[in-house]
Order: C-alpha cells, then structure tokens, then sequence
C-alpha cells in the first residue's frame, strides 16, 4: 500500500453519516516596513534558552481556540452554553472545547507570553495578538485529509493557507525583518492524529482499503509532509504531540468497550503504534539535512493521560470514565449544550469535559507534567 500523502478522496460518505460523526466526536522592537526580507537566522544565532516571541498553534480540537465557530458547514463547534462556563473573565462559550482554558492558553501563560491565544479566524485580532502567536488549529481534523472532509472543517493545509496570510499581515506590523524573526523564532506546537484513529480508521468504512499499520504509516507521513512545508515556510522550533490513549477515553468506551465500557484495547494499541511510528520520524527530521537547523520535539500525551485516568485519585479527581456534561456517556459538541445536558456540580472532579475533551482542571494538570518532562520551549 503506498504511504504517500494525498487528497482526502472517500467520495461515498453519507451525509448522515458525516452528522454522526460530528455530533459524536469533534474529535516589540518594530522594524521600518521599507526594510529588506532577511532570511530566518540560522539556528546557532537563537539560543536555546531565548524565550519563544509568540505561540502558533495547529492542530485540532485540543488547540482550537474557535476557528470552527465560523464554519456554517460544520457541526463540530461548540460557542455555546455550558462550554466555556468557567473561562474568564465572561465565563462565555468562545469555541473553546472544554469549560475553561485549554492547552494553548495554559502553555502561552506559562510562557509569560499572554492568558490566551485567540483563534485566527472570526476574531477581532490586535496586532499584540498576532505579534504573540494565533491558533489556526480545527476541531476534528486530522493529518488524514479524509479527517477534515468527513467533520467538514479545516484541512491542516488549510491551516497552513491561514499561516501564509498571517505572515503577511505580521510584515505589515512589524516590518519584514522582524517578522521573518518572529516566524523563525516562535514555538510552534501541532496536536492532531488522533481523529484520524478514532474516527476515520475505526469509525468509518473510507479507510479500510488499508490496514492498520499500513494506515498508520500513510497518517505519518501526512504528518511529515507537514513538517516540511511548515518548515519550508520559516517555522524552525516544531513540539508534534502524539496520540492520547483514545480506547479510555469516554467516548470510545461508550462505542467500543462493551456493555462494562472498559478501556478498548485495540484503539490504545493503534495509538501506540502510531506514537512510536511518529516518535522515530520526528527523530529522524529534527536537524537533519533536509530540515537543517530545525529543532523538533515529540511529545508524549500518552503516558502522563493514560496515568491520570487508571489513577485519577491521585490527581483529585473522582471520575474518570464520564465527561461532566450530560450523563458523560456520549455528549460532544451539538450533544453537550445546556438545552439538553446540564454540566455537572464541581467539574474540576471530573478528569473529562465531554466524552472527548478534558476538564480546565485534567489539562492544567496534564500540561504541568509535560513542561516538567519536556521544559516550555
């Protein structure tokens, strides 16, 4: 079976079928404008130690900051009540897919860059925002093509698209220079995969020309392709997330785990299988001679999430195996609305959100163990 990446193909998706899936998963120093391109310093002028001038974020639902709430074709967004009733200062639903703040805010604060990072799209961005990092990322996306059309959002080269007309708007800011730094130099963290697993190779009949270790190398090298053009447009300090053990999230052992909805063990094996896969590329990449001067990180999200729900006691939390909203077997994004599905009374004992997305609470907690393992930047 070929592994290169190509379009999303899988023409025979039903529209009900798209719903479904949907509804179930989501899953400053200015420089004068007349100054001359410069190229992006090579990777010995930037100490390691130089905090990062902005956060750009790619990926999926773990990242979007509301990007989805502008497309009308698409059922995976959530800019309403309950979500967001614990994100300050309004305690309004922004897109966000929890009930507070989410990865890229809790990292950029962390950084002592700023509280939030906004989402690229259908907001009224300052030019602080976007000279300190934007989200481009969209719920239920996936490095698989497919992944995007079947949720009807954002392909990850159509986050890339949205980069391209970023960087031009920080040239207008800051001037060519400056920008050319600030696209070189800024931390750029990727968080997608796992809907590609959970949702297009086991949910849906479109991928099943492939098994699964070939499948996982074609999602791979997906990813690859990404690391390249990302690096062939300026991007130089790269973190890729791995998949999360997707077989104990709530969603999965509501669909997959039987009538005890235990923990699925092949949909854990395939996330694996796939983080060792994506793990060995990034390796390989990180300044190698195609991407020289690139610094590349794997991050593992499944060791530290997968500790967190075998053992939720020991980071304060009662349950593990629901999301707060609803009755936390099957709300998602349109399901976990307050219409229907009222949030639980403390959501920070809750390790998840909805049966996708953690808590505020499980990702402040899970972000702390990943700066201590792998550091901010």
């Amino acid at each position: 079976m070929a592994s290169k990446c190509t379009g999303a193909g899988g023409g025979g998706a039903s529209r009900y079928l798209v719903l479904l899936l949907a509804l179930l998963m989501a899953s400053s120093c200015i420089a004068s404008p007349s100054a001359a391109p410069a190229p992006p310093p090579a990777e010995a002028t930037i100490p390691r130690s130089t905090r990062p001038p902005a956060l750009i974020l790619f990926g999926d639902s773990i990242v979007d900051s509301g990007n989805n709430n502008g497309l009308t074709t698409s059922m995976v967004r959530c800019n309403f009540a309950p979500y967001g009733q614990d994100f300050p200062p309004g305690h309004n639903a922004t897109g966000r897919f929890s009930n507070g703040k989410i990865v890229g805010d809790i990292l950029a604060t962390s950084m002592g860059l700023k509280q939030y990072v906004p989402a690229y799209l259908g907001t009224e961005l300052s030019d602080w925002d976007l000279l300190t990092g934007v989200s481009f990322a969209s719920g239920g996306c996936g490095f698989d093509p497919l992944t995007s059309e079947l949720a009807s959002v954002l392909t990850m080269d159509d986050q890339l698209d949205m980069f391209e007309e970023y960087k031009g708007k920080l040239e207008r800011i800051a001037g060519a220079q400056r920008a050319a730094y600030i696209v070189s130099t800024s931390l750029y963290l990727v968080v997608t995969g796992s809907d590609d697993l959970a949702n297009t190779y086991f949910t849906t009949p479109f991928r099943r020309d492939y098994d699964l270790e070939s499948y996982i190398q074609y999602i791979v090298q997906c990813a690859t392709d990404f690391i390249k053009k990302l690096y062939g447009m300026g991007a130089r300090r790269l973190s890729i997330a791995g998949a999360p053990p997707i077989g104990c999230m709530p969603s999965q052992r509501t669909l997959a785990g039987g009538h005890d909805r235990g923990c699925v063990a092949l949909y854990n094996q395939a996330a694996v299988l796939y983080n060792a896969a994506l793990e060995k590329e990034i390796k390989l990449l990180n300044g190698s001679a195609e991407l020289p001067g690139s610094v590349l990180k794997y991050i593992d999200l499944y060791t530290p999430l997968l500790d967190m729900m075998q053992r939720p006691a020991a980071y304060g939390f009662e349950v593990a195996n629901l999301g707060c909203c609803g009755t936390g077997l099957f709300e998602v994004t349109l399901t976990c609305n307050s219409y229907t599905a009222d949030a639980c009374r403390d959501p920070s004992k809750f390790l998840f959100w909805d049966t996708y997305h953690l808590t505020e609470t499980g990702y402040n907690i899970l972000m702390a163990k990943i700066i201590d393992r792998y550091g901010l930047w």
